[in-house]
């Protein structure tokens, strides 16, 4: 084998490992972050679990069950999913210590609150 075509060989290989370690590494990232997020699940017209308490940075991940639409809307506005059909998710990151309280827009007897604690 010709020494240059060995040093474009060996580099390529060396570009691609780099590339690969990088690729897994950001996937272990989303990983560790969805294993950190907590779910509540909309069914039967309620949040299952209607309270939830959490650390600052993490995530709260709601998906609807319900064959009708619902929305998580925040009761000051700060966050608000839209229309979420069935099966659908919506992910906020809860960022400040508080406590948020939160309906559905469209059965406003839906409700729910995030407690956020600061990290200690």
């Amino acid at each position: 084998m010709r020494r240059d075509t060995f040093i474009g060989v060996a580099l390529g290989a060396l570009i691609a490992g780099v590339a690969f370690a990088g690729h897994s590494a950001l996937a272990d990232s989303a990983n560790a972050s969805a294993a950190t997020d907590t779910n509540v699940v909309i069914s039967g017209y309620a949040f299952k679990a209607p309270k939830v308490t959490i650390a600052a940075g993490t995530a709260v991940v709601w998906k609807n069950q319900d064959d009708d639409p619902h929305t998580v809307t925040a009761n000051d506005g700060s966050f608000d999913s839209k229309g979420m059909g069935q099966g659908d998710t919506f992910r906020y990151v809860f960022t400040k210590p508080g406590t948020y309280p939160y309906h559905c827009s469209a059965h406003p007897f839906m409700k729910g609150v995030v407690v956020v604690e600061a990290v200690k």
